[in-house]
């Protein structure tokens, strides 16, 4: 299982998702913008196509729990 949180950037920061495990581990962190290359740099490329498509979905603030396939 893992969590996943959109974060919403300021005028300085930019967009940023985080990726945590079932203990609330980081286990990814990047850029909004840049999630197909972070997924693949994180080894998540298997939840890729699932991962993009809750982001897309997802308010910012807010914590999704996906299960892993």
């Amino acid at each position: 299982m893992l969590y996943i949180l959109k974060i919403k950037g300021t005028k300085i920061i930019p967009d940023f998702v985080q990726i945590r495990d079932e203990k609330m581990t980081l286990i990814a962190y990047f850029r909004l913008s840049q999630a197909e290359k972070g997924l693949k740099k994180n080894n998540l490329e298997k939840e890729s196509h699932q991962i993009l498509k809750l982001l897309k979905s997802m308010p910012f603030g807010k914590i999704k729990k996906h299960i892993l396939s």
